[in-house]
Order: structure tokens, then sequence, then C-alpha cells
């Protein structure tokens, strides 16, 4: 109930700034400004205050909220980790690849990769050569 009443006293006070900031012809910020105020008001219409309200003070869901957090944390670390492999598949999927040693750079990888069908092994970097030509290096 408390919630409710200073949500409707922010949407009336924001409503009043925006009717001044009309009165000098900034209608534009007027506009914004009581879009911003409606917002509050809008809320507990809804009944979104109330529902946020009841979720604050319940233990069932700050502990839904920490699961949801350690999901997210699992979820980017698995992509951290991906991006420093480079992408690649698992030991059972992906392309076959010739033994690379561990320490290997990326060149050296892609040579003993094997071309493509209609690419010989020399045609991988035509173009970054013509690349590099094109910007005198």
């Amino acid at each position: 109930m408390l919630a409710e009443t200073i949500c409707s006293a922010v949407s009336a006070a924001g409503l009043g700034i925006a009717a001044i900031t009309a009165y000098r012809k900034r209608f534009l910020t007027a506009v914004r400004i009581a879009a911003y105020a409606l917002v509050p008001l809008g809320l507990v219409m809804t009944g979104a205050v109330e529902w946020i309200a009841g979720t604050a003070f319940s233990p069932v869901a700050w502990a839904g909220f920490g699961v949801l957090g350690v999901a997210w944390l699992l979820f980017l670390s698995t992509r951290a980790v991906e991006r420093r492999r480079g992408g690649r598949k698992g030991s059972t999927g992906g392309a076959e690849t010739r033994a690379v040693a561990p320490g290997a750079s990326a060149p050296s990888r892609a040579a003993a990769a094997k071309p493509q069908a209609g690419q010989s092994g020399g045609d991988d970097f035509s173009d970054i050569e013509a690349i590099l030509k094109k910007h005198g290096i």
C-alpha cells in the first residue's frame, strides 16, 4: 500500500515537472519527462510493484535468483573456455585435422588442415597477399 502511494506521488510530481517544462517551450524534454513519470504509475496499475515487494522479502525468491546467477556464471565460463580454445569442437566433433604441435601458431594449424575440394594448398593465402599488396605491405 505504501509503495503504491509513493509511486503515485512520484508520477504526479513528474507530470507536474513535465507541465512546467512544456510551459517553458521545451516540448521534447517535457514529453520525455512525462514518459518517465508515467512508468511508476503503470507499474502500480499492472501489479508489478506488489509482486516486487512480495519477492523482495521471500527467501525462496532470493534462492531462485542465486540459482539463476550460478547458471549465468556457468554459461559465461563455458563461453570463455570456448573462445580460448578458438571455437574448436571437442575431440569427437568437428572436422578432421592433421596432427600439429600444441603450441603451434594459427598459420601452421591452418597449413596442417586438409585443403577443401577444388582448392590447392597454396591458394589459402592468395586473398591475404592481395590485401597486403594493395596496402603496400
